[in-house]
């Protein structure tokens, strides 16, 4: 899960949101996503999908299995 950790946080600084703007643009609240990032928790196939819609990548990219 470090590919996904890492690419996240990547993805949401690219954007220049915070947590709270990130959480609120997706419906994801700002405290599983500062659990993802920290590495405390994985998210479910349905918060996947839905960062990756958000973000216009691929699931497996932001699993990093591919680039």
């Amino acid at each position: 899960m470090e590919k996904f950790i890492e690419r996240l946080k990547e993805l949401r600084l690219e954007k220049g949101l915070t947590l709270v703007q990130l959480a609120k643009e997706t419906g994801i609240s700002h405290g599983a996503i500062g659990f993802w990032e920290s590495g405390k928790r994985v998210p479910n196939a349905l918060a996947i999908i839905t960062l990756a819609k958000y973000f216009n990548v691929t699931s497996d990219y932001l699993l990093g299995l591919s680039d």
